[in-house]
């Protein structure tokens, strides 16, 4: 047999009990707690046992309140409403929490964080956190995640979010001194090569086929982040493959152009997945990315 904490009787036998004492009547706390006349009467006999004191005083014309009676009633309501405050402080804890979106760094930086900031101005009052990793894992403890992958592989509820060309990319003066009219010219350039853990992710070999070349590459640079490979790009250090809605901002602002016009479509999406469980706050934030606001 578990013993109860703190020594306290049975909760139902305070809960029967603070109601009689309110109303001065077991008939009204039977009412109130839809039970029978009888258990409240049964309850209230049990504490008494247990407290070894009388809580009321019976009559013909119903209960009263004994010294020791009244002594409690005040000792559990305040405890009802100190419990009572500290649920709707958790409460209103749950209605503030964050919305947890668990995301890559590239996707992250590139394209969530700006939308964010415009999703902020339109609702204030939803918190959204960001768990960035590259790791191969998926988040758990999220309320929403972006991939990039075959989303026909997912269970639940997942909608994509884009589907990207993949074009070739350089800082301006890069590419005024490497200029590339072909494939093979540019096959021969320092590539940067991006190592990474999502299936599916165009790598040059596959870019380059798919634009016809098959032959030699020349050696290049490689990085396990997609960030980082921009910045080694934007750096002069060689060529990099650039994921339309990944890189716009970068050939917007001209820190970054393209070196060749073939664009490969993208075989795998990028995709937003709801978690089972996810609050309405985080629904609205996964409907508010999906609109393409």
């Amino acid at each position: 047999m578990v013993k109860r904490p703190y020594n306290l009787p049975q909760m139902s036998a305070l809960v029967a009990f603070e109601a009689a004492a309110r109303h001065v009547s077991f008939r009204s706390a039977a009412q109130e707690l839809n039970v029978t006349p009888a258990a409240i009467s049964h309850q209230v006999k049990a504490l008494e046992a247990e407290l070894r004191c009388s809580l009321f005083s019976r009559h013909h014309r119903g209960v009263a309140l004994t010294e020791a009676g009244a002594y409690l009633l005040v000792a559990l309501q305040r405890g009802f409403e100190t419990m009572a405050d500290a649920t709707d402080q958790l409460r209103q804890r749950t209605d503030r929490a964050a919305v947890t979106i668990g995301v890559s760094t590239a996707v992250s930086s590139l394209w969530l964080t700006p939308k964010l900031a415009r999703f902020w101005r339109e609702h204030g009052d939803v918190s959204v956190a960001q768990i960035v990793s590259d790791s191969s894992q998926q988040p758990q403890d999220c309320d929403l995640s972006i991939h990039y992958g075959d989303i026909s592989r997912e269970k639940g509820a997942c909608d994509v979010l884009f589907q990207d060309q993949v074009q070739a990319l350089a800082s301006p003066s890069y590419a005024e001194k490497h200029p590339a009219q072909t494939t093979a010219d540019l096959a021969q350039l320092s590539l940067i090569h991006i190592d990474v853990n999502e299936t599916g992710w165009v790598d040059w070999t596959r870019w380059l086929a798919s634009a016809g070349y098959s032959g030699k590459m020349r050696p290049g640079h490689r990085v396990n982040n997609y960030v980082i490979a921009l910045q080694a790009a934007e750096d002069d250090m060689g060529v990099v493959l650039g994921w339309t809605s990944l890189t716009h901002s970068y050939l917007d602002t001209g820190r970054l152009v393209t070196m060749l016009p073939h664009r490969m479509e993208a075989t795998e999406v990028f995709y937003i997945k709801l978690h089972p469980n996810a609050s309405n706050r985080a629904k609205l934030v996964y409907d508010w990315l999906l609109s393409g606001e």
